[in-house]
């Protein structure tokens, strides 16, 4: 490993040392992700380029572009376009965050002041725009037209799913179900097209196809709920946000559903007079966090976490043993004890 190579991989796992085992046989492939990024943040616009450097900082975890990388070398895949493919769903998913930020009005994330919060909400609206047709447009490009459909398509249940989020923040009665099906636009449908990319563009049979989507849409479901759940056990440091930000914004997730539909009338009471004041005391945040760590709600929600986690784990089983599929196997594992 030359020194560009340890400085690269000093980076990406400073901050999640659980992901040296995950992304040691694809580093140079992760390098050249990074290095497209940085060139999609090129423009003649001296705002988007300027705006798209700040977005595209080597400090996200990258799990989407190890999906696309590590599913399509995992059926044997010898060519270079992984490496668009896996840079063109990083710009989806950075798309959607900046619009996630808008619609939360978040300050920071990942530790840092969000687009909007330093460019203001006009342009970071346009920005996400951008960024989506840019990515879409540019899978356009590839041979296999069904990555153009499979983004487009995913696409839309993101943004469906924002919307659906958006539409329930602060619905005291939201059910699991309900809360399932929107994650699963929301953030599983991502992960889900990643693997499914891997295998389309490593010719991979129908039956390779489903079962790499199944993991990927499992997998996202897990990262999803102990992202929720990480609100109300992680640390503001570490997080690179508040805690309770979500729930400070109105977003009902798991524990909080689990807590008003198992905890007793006089908690659900006061949980509900807490959450209808729209404006919270860090008193009154406590007050919910401590209510919500009685009655089992933190448990319950890992354990499902859990579930779509070994679910995950079940499926890429079925593939022949691989150093590729050990790293697929691994990430279910790390989702589960990731503390940011």
């Amino acid at each position: 490993m030359n020194s560009s190579d340890k400085e690269f991989y000093k980076n990406r796992v400073e901050k999640n040392p659980a992901l040296l085992n995950l992304y040691r046989d694809i580093l140079k492939d992760l390098k050249k992700v990074e290095k497209t990024l940085r060139f999609f943040s090129r423009s003649p616009n001296k705002l988007i380029s300027e705006v798209s450097a700040y977005l595209f900082q080597e400090d996200g975890k990258r799990i989407r572009p190890a999906l696309v990388i590590l599913c399509s070398k995992l059926l044997g895949y010898k060519g270079k376009e992984h490496i668009l493919m896996a840079s063109l769903v990083e710009t989806i998913h950075t798309a959607s965050l900046i619009h996630d930020d808008i619609i939360d009005n978040s300050e920071i994330r990942r530790g840092k002041p969000t687009i909007h919060a330093k460019w203001g909400p006009n342009i970071t609206v346009l920005l996400g725009d951008y960024l989506y047709i840019k990515a879409l447009g540019l899978s356009l490009r590839s041979r296999y037209r069904r990555i153009g459909e499979t983004l487009t398509d995913i696409s839309a249940k993101m943004i469906d799913g924002e919307l659906e989020e958006y539409y329930n923040s602060g619905n005291l009665e939201l059910g699991e179900k309900e809360y399932l099906d929107i994650i699963k636009n929301k953030t599983a449908s991502l992960f889900s097209a990643s693997c499914q990319i891997g295998g389309i563009i490593a010719n991979a049979s129908e039956e390779e196809e489903n079962f790499l989507a199944a993991y990927g849409a499992s997998l996202g479901m897990s990262f999803q709920i102990i992202d929720d759940l990480l609100d109300f056990t992680g640390e503001e440091k570490v997080l690179g946000k508040p805690i309770l930000s979500d729930l400070s914004e109105g977003r009902i997730t798991l524990p909080l559903i689990y807590t008003l539909s198992n905890d007793g009338q006089q908690n659900r009471r006061r949980i509900v007079k807490i959450l209808k004041r729209k404006k919270f005391e860090k008193d009154s945040l406590k007050e919910i966090l401590r209510i919500v760590k009685s009655n089992g709600a933190l448990e319950y929600t890992y354990q499902k976490a859990q579930e779509f986690s070994s679910k995950s784990k079940e499926i890429i089983s079925r593939f022949p043993e691989s150093a590729h599929r050990e790293s697929l196997n691994l990430l279910s594992e790390f989702i589960l004890t990731r503390k940011r």
